[in-house]
């Protein structure tokens, strides 16, 4: 995305594509708008995308395809082995991450799998700058324990630290000391942390975490599937990368990682993934469970089209005009949003625009899922679907004790070249809206609570009839709009 100032001296994001194809979208009343938020137990994830106006629940698996990538799906070999397609995917991956091996899955959470099953044993310990929820969920299924290093500044909401991402090299050094090497099954470093808004980590940084791992000869993983957003913030914000092209930021980050996995239903404009490495041992560990869970090596459950169509959107994800535009329309939403006063996370990260659901209704308790209930009243008042990303999406303790979250962040996906600014700009008067009438929004409680990723499938209703008041008072000043 180009930076452009207009000759009126206002400055807005300028989208360097156009619109070839187009999805109608339908936006209820709010009256109905507030009976699918109750049949879908008040979980955003259970709502029908028929009843949705702007899906901003994830940009997983929806950013738009370019007309490359279209295209490459028309050449794809669907030859069980020996597919020209896998060949032509595994020489993109060699090209952009410098690796010799590898290995292909169905999504992100497959290589999360493989890697716990590969590495993780009973009483091990996987230290990280931030966890994410199935990645958490399959480490401890395998019997380990996660332990969350990011810097003291990472939880900090209002901290403009240009890399909340990063770890803390201290807290790393003491956790290897305190449990011994061999209790540590790998190092994870995520790129553009998901749970805390998108915030990315600098390349210095990881330069440090592989010095300490060097030094213990511990693995350094990295998940890379919010990397695109990552490499844009090196390249704007650390001074010695400015002069780099995105490639040479992407083989300094790869050279330094024992092993490197991806989704691509976030990184590549497609939908897989993929697990990459130079070490064959470790290729070779993983490779037979590649084929027990996933398909054979040259598919590793991914349709062969959206194979093609990976290896033409890791080229573009190459193009800061392609990756930059996700950041620049997460960080007008962000600033108008401040503009309003409304509490987000700042600076503007990768992924999405981040509400700080703590301070929005500073007057719901942790236990009544603040972050949730935003999440519910923003459908109701606008027809926009979020994300909760707070204590909701954790789990309790073994004694069934509520866990509450570091951070209660409403998050508003951007997927990659799907929304237009008057979209966006239509969310920003309905989040301002609602934060004028903040004080009518309640809590939820659960009715219907599964044991793990609760967040996914658990059922909640309101602790009140605040839901019923909200929309009589957008009736009130909306008396013609739906």
């Amino acid at each position: 995305m180009s930076k452009i100032r207009f000759f009126n001296g206002e400055q807005i994001p300028l989208e360097m594509h156009k619109v070839r194809i187009v999805q109608k979208l339908e936006l209820l009343p709010v009256e109905k708008r507030l009976e699918c938020m109750k049949a879908a137990g008040n979980n955003t994830f259970l709502l029908n995308n028929r009843d949705v106006f702007m899906d901003m629940l994830t940009d997983s698996g929806v950013n738009a395809m370019s007309d490359r990538q279209q295209a490459a799906m028309l050449v794809a070999d669907d030859s069980y082995a020996g597919s020209e397609t896998f060949v032509r995917l595994e020489e993109k991956i060699r090209e952009i991450f410098g690796t010799e091996f590898f290995l292909p899955t169905h999504q992100g959470r497959a290589c999360e799998n493989i890697l716990a099953q590969s590495f993780v044993t009973s009483g091990s310990i996987v230290p990280m700058n931030y966890h994410f929820t199935t990645t958490k969920a399959h480490i401890i299924l395998n019997g380990g324990s996660v332990e969350e290093i990011i810097i003291d500044k990472g939880i900090e909401v209002n901290n403009n630290h240009p890399f909340k991402g990063n770890m803390d090299i201290g807290k790393l050094k003491s956790i290897i000391e305190e449990n011994g090497s061999e209790k540590i099954a790998f190092v994870r470093m995520e790129a553009g942390t998901n749970l805390i808004g998108g915030q990315p980590f600098s390349l210095e940084n990881l330069e440090e975490v592989k010095e300490v791992c060097n030094k213990y000869g511990i693995l350094l993983v990295l998940d890379a599937s919010l990397l695109a957003d990552n490499l844009h913030f090196i390249k704007e914000r650390e001074e010695r990368c400015k002069s780099m092209s995105i490639r040479e930021i992407t083989l300094g980050l790869s050279s330094l990682c024992d092993i490197i996995y991806f989704s691509a239903r976030k990184l590549g404009f497609a939908r897989g993934g993929g697990i990459c490495t130079n070490n064959k041992e470790l290729y070779m560990k993983m490779r037979e469970l590649i084929t027990l869970y996933e398909g054979f090596l040259t598919y590793g459950g991914m349709s062969v089209r959206e194979m093609e169509a990976l290896t033409v959107g890791l080229d573009e994800t190459m193009d800061e005009n392609i990756i930059n535009q996700g950041p620049g329309f997460i960080s007008f939403m962000t600033d108008e949003l401040i503009k309003s006063g409304i509490p987000v996370v700042t600076p503007a990260g990768g992924l999405g625009c981040h509400i700080d659901a703590m301070q929005f209704v500073s007057h719901i308790p942790q236990e009544e899922y603040p972050a949730g209930a935003l999440g519910a009243a923003l459908y109701i008042a606008s027809g926009v679907r979020g994300m909760e990303r707070g204590t909701m999406s954790e789990q309790r303790d073994e004694d069934g004790n509520e866990v509450v979250s570091n951070m209660e962040l409403l998050r508003l996906a951007m997927p990659r070249r799907v929304f237009t600014l008057s979209q966006v700009k239509y969310a920003i008067d309905r989040i301002t809206w609602l934060h004028k009438n903040r004080h009518l929004i309640g809590g939820l409680k659960f009715v219907e609570e599964p044991k793990n990723l609760r967040f996914f499938f658990g059922r909640l209703e309101a602790t009140s009839d605040w839901q019923e008041k909200l929309v009589e008072k957008f009736r009130q000043d909306f008396p013609d709009s739906l």
